[in-house]
């Protein structure tokens, strides 16, 4: 339900981006609005307490964000805590930013290695999935998990390639399981 949610008022969200020829300035500041409602746990907390009136959530709103971020985003704000969808509104913002990273053909990759990797090798991994990708550009994230052995996973949105040596172990391991000894 959360999932339909966030999609149905994120893709909203974006569609008037797109109609108001304003992507770029929504993307700047709903990016600096999710940081806030990340870092700032009060305020979160306050605007899903069930007991406060959403006429005064909308206030607060109105006042901290009013003259700081277009009238739009103001308004949108303002409609999910109307529609009681408040608590949806980072899954909501992340949806959008989601959107407009694919309309700008920006690609965002998560790339999990053994050990970590050079400035040289992660330059070369990103190289090589914009040539293998329709994406103009990347978005780079890169962790190191031991678990893994060696070789690396990498997943883009919910595609994943795997070429982890502990994958290919445990697929190793499926095989000779099913090996009947006669």
């Amino acid at each position: 339900m959360a999932k339909l949610i966030s999609k149905t008022y994120g893709e909203a969200l974006f569609e008037l981006a797109v109609e108001e020829g304003k992507v770029d300035v929504f993307l700047e500041e709903i990016s600096e609005l999710l940081k806030i409602l990340k870092t700032e746990e009060e305020f979160t907390k306050m605007m899903n307490h069930p007991k406060i009136l959403k006429e005064d959530k909308i206030k607060v709103v109105e006042n901290v964000f009013k003259g700081r971020i277009s009238d739009e985003i103001v308004g949108f704000l303002t409609l999910i805590i109307q529609k009681d969808r408040y608590s949806e509104a980072e899954a909501i913002l992340e949806y959008f930013l989601n959107q407009v990273k694919e309309y700008k053909g920006i690609g965002v990759a998560y790339v999990k290695t053994a050990v970590a990797l050079t400035d040289i090798q992660k330059k070369q991994i990103e190289e090589r999935l914009l040539n293998t990708t329709k994406y103009r550009q990347m978005e780079m994230h890169f962790s190191v998990d031991k678990a893994l052995i060696g070789g690396m996973v990498i997943r883009i949105g919910d595609r994943v390639v795997d070429s982890s040596i502990s994958t290919k172990l445990g697929e190793l391991e499926r095989q000779l399981m099913k090996i009947q000894l006669g």
